[in-house]
């Protein structure tokens, strides 16, 4: 299923690629022959991964939350190997902390980055793939797109929009060639995740998602969870009396806000990538 001969010659544009879970999917889908290009708002850590992977990398400087950046990062990708046939939206960013400490200035980031970014690489690429009757979009959501972690409020809101907004453009081009995959892992090892709790799963590894990506674009689906049961257990959960569901979702969620409280492990990135960076 995951062989690199599928994956020879295409062209893969990965946002938020210049460090952990996009850095990683760059490099998985570049042994396997893709042509990558690596987009990052620190351009030169997106230059410097780029010279470091194998195969034909390109790393250039990507603001998610500006559309004229957007476009040029496309168009660069396509005037140096032709049509995208793959974007990987990638590039978030997450506050972690009781809901009334969160700055607003935070808050906003997530929905301009984690949303916004999704939406716009979605409206950028989705109609040119659209025009040529194929092309995949794969997004790295959360598995907090379908539950709602205490602490994660505003980032568990932006994966609820990033979930809907998808399925709704799904139905849209439904029958055009163009296919999207939304990727909703748990907590993740990577700087993101920095001080907070995995509640009854395991920590993933970067790998793991990138593992992930690769096996949805050489097979298409839209959902994939990880692990494989958070989404369908969530699902399973709706049905339950509210009592009850609480109950469940206190037992296996993580609260961030516990897991946070008095520790400096989120000092240095929320102050670093919630003012003015992406990442993964």
């Amino acid at each position: 299923m995951t062989g690199p001969g599928r994956l020879a010659g295409r062209v893969v544009a990965v946002t938020g690629g210049g460090h952990g879970i996009g850095l990683e999917t760059a490099r998985r889908l570049a042994r396997a022959g893709a042509r990558v290009a690596i987009g990052d708002l620190d351009g030169a850590a997106a230059r410097t991964a780029a010279a470091e992977l194998p195969g034909d990398v390109a790393g250039l400087a990507l603001d998610v939350t500006d559309t004229a950046s957007f476009a040029a990062f496309i168009d660069a990708v396509e005037e140096r190997w032709g049509p995208v046939d793959v974007l990987v939206n990638n590039a978030g960013v997450m506050w972690a902390g009781g809901f009334a400490d969160e700055p607003e200035s935070a808050a906003a980031r997530q929905l301009d980055v984690n949303l916004h970014g999704v939406i716009r690489g979605v409206k950028l690429a989705a109609p040119r793939m659209w025009a040529r009757g194929r092309g995949h979009i794969v997004t790295i959501a959360s598995a907090a797109s379908k539950l709602s972690p205490p602490g994660e409020a505003t980032y568990a809101a932006t994966k609820h929009g990033v979930y809907g907004y998808l399925k709704g453009v799904r139905a849209e081009l439904r029958g055009t060639g163009v296919r999207l995959s939304v990727i909703m892992p748990g907590v993740v090892d990577t700087e993101l995740a920095a001080g907070t709790a995995t509640g009854a799963v395991r920590l993933l590894a970067p790998a793991d998602v990138a593992r992930a990506v690769h096996a949805v674009i050489v097979r298409p689906r839209f959902e994939v969870s990880l692990p494989g049961r958070i989404g369908p257990l969530a699902d399973w959960a709706n049905v339950l009396p509210q009592r009850v569901r609480d109950l469940l979702f206190r037992a296996l969620v993580p609260d961030q806000v516990r897991a946070v409280a008095g520790t400096s492990a989120r000092t240095a990135y929320q102050a670093r990538r919630l003012t003015g960076g992406d990442d993964d």
